[in-house]
């Protein structure tokens, strides 16, 4: 056997292999190509199924997507969505909301509020979450709803507490609960992921007083993961409001001002969509319904159509 020094193998660029009973074998090049090119086929293929969005862009599109249709007040029976009456509904109410468990762990990607752009409010809060992260009860409760709206929602669950307050939420891969069923603050009530009209995985989520969408963030602090204090006051004229106690910063001149009111600056008209009601176009924006009636000529007894022109002023 010839022997060779350390500088002449390397030198010759070669490579010298044991020899054992089960000894390694060598891959060929041209083997090693046709697996690269099979592997690089496959990655072509993934693309097609899984487009990734850079963090900063997914959030830009969150903001900018159109806000989901209110489960309360459009394309849905409103007896079995939206059982509150008006009437029924006090100025002023004194809410408890200790025993609380934030429903998930997410930063703000889409605030509560109007959009101009689509002529409509945004009346949850978006938070952003991995696909299948858990949804946590933000209360103690009862199940009252489990649906699935393909407009807006996707797969969503309604939970209402004993403090008074049902919290909304949506753009569920997988429910884990079922009406009636009673949970704990805290407890696992769904996976969540971006089912219905949405641009990538996050929560949306409300929190309602008999009917009227609460700013979420006039209960929670969602940076702190927290509430802010121990009860909420809901008052008609304050609930689109939402509050930060951060001696830092200061909130946006959006949520100093109430949103409905905005709404109601900028537009004269409104076009009625599927499922709308004389209540739920007045107080978004920022009228009573007799005042809307009066202004459009309506009667006690008169309806509203699909694709009527409504004045606003």
């Amino acid at each position: 056997m010839i022997k060779l020094n350390k500088i002449a193998v390397a030198c010759l660029g070669l490579l010298i292999i044991p020899t054992f009973a089960n000894a390694q074998h060598i891959i060929s090049k041209s083997a090693h190509s046709d697996m690269h090119k099979q592997l690089l086929a496959n990655q072509a293929k993934s693309k097609d199924q899984i487009k990734l969005i850079e963090k900063n862009t997914f959030i830009d599109l969150l903001d900018e997507a159109e806000p989901e249709l209110d489960i309360y007040t459009e394309g849905w029976n409103s007896k079995s969505v939206n059982p509150f009456k008006e009437a029924d509904v006090p100025d002023n109410k004194i809410i408890d909301v200790t025993g609380y468990a934030m429903p998930c762990p997410g930063r703000v990607t889409s605030p509560y509020g109007y959009r101009a752009r689509f002529g409509r409010m945004h009346k949850g809060i978006d938070l952003g979450i991995r696909n299948n992260d858990t949804i946590y009860a933000a209360f103690d409760g009862k199940v009252r709803l489990t649906a699935y709206e393909r407009k807006g929602y996707g797969n969503y669950v309604i939970l209402r507490h004993p403090n008074g307050l049902e919290t909304v939420y949506g753009h569920l891969n997988k429910t884990l609960v079922k009406p009636d069923e009673t949970v704990r603050a805290g407890d696992p009530i769904a996976l969540g992921g971006s089912t219905g009209r949405s641009t990538g995985p996050h929560l949306h989520f409300e929190t309602r007083f008999m009917g009227y969408a609460i700013n979420p963030a006039a209960i929670f602090d969602f940076a702190n993961q927290t509430t802010h204090t121990d009860s909420y006051a809901f008052s008609k004229s304050t609930y689109t409001k939402g509050r930060n106690y951060a001696p830092s910063n200061t909130l946006a001149q959006a949520e100093r001002e109430n949103p409905y009111k905005k709404a109601k600056s900028s537009r004269s008209t409104y076009k009625v969509k599927k499922g709308d009601t004389l209540s739920s176009i007045a107080r978004s924006y920022g009228l009573s319904v007799t005042r809307l009636k009066k202004l459009n000529g309506l009667g006690k007894s008169s309806t509203i159509r699909s694709g009527q022109t409504l004045k606003l002023k």
